[in-house]
């Protein structure tokens, strides 16, 4: 039985093509990319570089194992890493997705005049003073007193949801959905947890909290968790 190839080399007018198979292990892969590069290593003494480009397909490689096999094609005479390419989204758009899913937790007052921005959700231990301003990629969580703006899905999240222990805006904002202060004075304090959200009208709607167990279900990332 032939054993499967998990380094194809091709030549090409700009140099060389590395195929690296994305189905076998890492380990795997470095020792068969150092074989086959050491078996087809020039003996002539060129002082000419040849470009090295690396497709690893639908295999995520980290930084460490990036550098890795740099180093190992560095080793080998006259080869020089032009790119590595892959069909995985690069790291610096995964470090922005998880920054976008990553909920900050804040312990302050945001006073007026003050913005709070944060790319993911923010859990904000405090107020909101009036003419303070808190934004969010995500949700907003804050565990006290809404008297100021608020911007949840500042990225076009429309499924973002704002809550407070006092729910009291100058202005809501959901996405591109804007909802100012309610004409009416609300002189007594609600000491019941509100939540705002986008209803299928596309009007944001104040309500209870516990609405948001059944309209926004993914709110709870703990699996088998009700």
């Amino acid at each position: 039985m032939k054993k499967r190839q998990n380094v194809t080399i091709k030549g090409t007018k700009d140099g060389i093509v590395l195929h690296l198979d994305d189905s076998c292990s890492y380990h795997e892969l470095k020792k068969e990319l150092d074989e086959k590069l050491s078996a087809n290593q020039t003996t002539q003494a060129e002082r000419q570089l040849t470009p090295v480009k690396v497709d690893v397909g639908n295999r995520y490689l980290d930084d460490a194992q990036r550098e890795e096999i740099k180093d190992l094609i560095r080793q080998k005479k006259n080869l020089v890493v032009d790119a590595i390419e892959s069909n995985v989204v690069l790291k610096a758009d995964v470090d922005k997705l998880k920054a976008e899913n990553e909920v900050v937790t804040v312990a302050r007052i945001v006073r007026s005049g003050q913005v709070l921005e944060v790319p993911g959700d923010l859990l904000l231990i405090g107020d909101v003073n009036p003419g303070g301003t808190v934004i969010a990629g995500g949700n907003i969580f804050i565990m006290g007193s809404l008297k100021g703006i608020a911007h949840a899905g500042v990225l076009g999240n429309e499924k973002a949801v704002i809550t407070a222990s006092s729910m009291q805006p100058s202005q809501l904002r959901i996405s591109d959905c804007l909802n100012r202060s309610p004409d009416k004075a609300q002189n007594n304090e609600k000491r019941e947890m509100e939540c705002a959200y986008i209803d299928d009208n596309h009007q944001i709607i104040v309500d209870r909290l516990q609405v948001l167990i059944n309209l926004r279900p993914n709110l709870t990332r703990l699996e088998g968790g009700h």
